[in-house]
C-alpha cells in the first residue's frame, strides 16, 4: 500500500507523522518527496548507497538552421525562449521540459539536450528502505525528481511518502499515485483554509483521505466541523505538548521520544487499510 502523508500548509507536523508511521510498521519504505527542502534524513540518519542524477530536457538552438521566425518563443507559455537582437535566447531555468518548441519550429532548428536539475538518493535505515530527492537551488519544479523517487520505490513494501507542503504540482504527483492520502493539519484558521484546498485536491484525484490533527486542543472543532461536512474521518490527534516540540528540536522522532505512539500509529495504519478498502 502507498500512503501519501500531506498537508495544505507547512509546519503542521507532516514529517513527524510520516516518520513515526514508517518507524512503527514492518516491511516499509520511506520516501521524502519534499525535494525542495528534504529534512527526513536529519531524523532517520540513513546510510545512502546510491545517488542518481535527475535531468530534464531543455531546448538548444541550431543557429545555422534558425530563421528567427519566433515560432518557438510564441509557443512557449513559460517565456523560456525569446528572439532578441538577431538571436534566440534560451532561459533554461524557466523551461518546463515539455518539448513543444521542438515541434513548433518549422525549420527543425530546435534540438533537445539534457540538464541536471537534482538527484535522487537511495539508502536504508536498518531494515527500512529510504529514498529522498534534492532539487538544485534555483530550479523551478521538483516534479521530475518526485516522479523518479516514486519510480524507484519497491512494490513489495508498504510505502510512506512524505509529500511536499501545499497543493502544487509535486504534491499532486505524490497523491495521484497513492492509495490513501493522510492529511496533517492544525486547529487554526490557516490550518483550516489550507486543509480545505488539500481535501479538494484529494477528492479531485479520487484518492480517499483522512485527517490527523496535530497540536490538538480546545479549538479542534474548527477542523472537526469541516471533516464532518465532507465525510472525512479524523483518524488521530496529537496534543499540543511542549515535550513533543522539544524532542523535535533535538532531532528525535515521535516514536523514539514517546514509544507509546508506536501502537497508536499502527492502529492508524489499520484504520487507513479499512478506509481505503471501503
Amino acid at each position: 500500500m502507498r500512503i501519501a502523508v500531506a498537508s495544505g500548509k507547512g509546519g503542521t507536523g507532516k514529517t513527524t507523522v510520516a516518520i513515526g508511521l514508517a518507524l512503527s510498521l514492518p516491511n516499509v519504505q520511506f520516501i521524502d518527496a519534499d525535494a525542495e527542502e528534504p529534512n527526513a534524513h536529519l531524523f532517520l540518519h540513513p546510510v545512502v548507497h546510491e545517488a542518481i542524477p535527475v535531468c530534464m530536457t531543455v531546448p538548444e538552438i541550431d543557429s545555422v538552421g534558425c530563421t528567427l521566425c519566433g515560432a518557438c518563443a510564441e509557443f512557449c507559455r513559460f517565456n523560456a525562449l525569446a528572439v532578441v537582437g538577431g538571436e534566440v535566447l534560451v532561459f533554461p531555468e524557466l523551461c518546463h521540459g515539455c518539448g513543444g518548441c521542438v515541434y513548433a519550429c518549422p525549420q527543425g532548428a530546435v534540438r533537445e539536450k539534457q540538464r541536471q536539475i537534482g538527484e535522487v538518493r537511495i539508502g536504508a535505515v536498518a531494515e527500512m528502505c529510504f529514498i529522498d530527492g534534492r532539487l538544485r537551488p534555483g530550479e523551478p519544479s521538483a516534479v521530475q525528481i518526485v516522479r523518479e523517487e516514486i519510480r524507484r520505490a519497491r512494490s513489495d513494501r508498504t510505502t510512506i511518502i512524505d509529500a511536499p507542503p501545499g497543493t502544487a504540482c509535486a504534491v499532486q504527483e505524490v497523491i495521484a499515485g497513492s492509495d490513501f492520502c493522510l492529511l496533517v493539519t492544525e486547529p487554526t484558521p490557516f490550518g483550516l483554509h489550507d486543509l480545505r484546498m488539500a481535501l479538494d485536491l484529494a477528492a479531485e484525484l479520487g484518492v480517499p483521505a483522512g485527517v490527523v490533527i496535530n497540536r490538538s486542543g480546545p479549538r479542534d472543532s474548527i477542523i472537526e466541523g469541516e471533516c464532518q461536512s465532507r465525510g472525512v474521518p479524523v483518524m488521530l490527534r496529537i496534543p499540543l505538548d511542549r515535550r513533543i516540540a522539544e524532542a523535535y528540536s533535538r532531532g528525535e522522532t515521535l516514536v523514539g521520544a514517546f514509544p507509546e505512539y508506536a501502537e497508536r500509529l499502527r492502529e492508524l495504519h489499520r484504520a487507513i487499510h479499512t478506509r481505503a478498502a471501503a
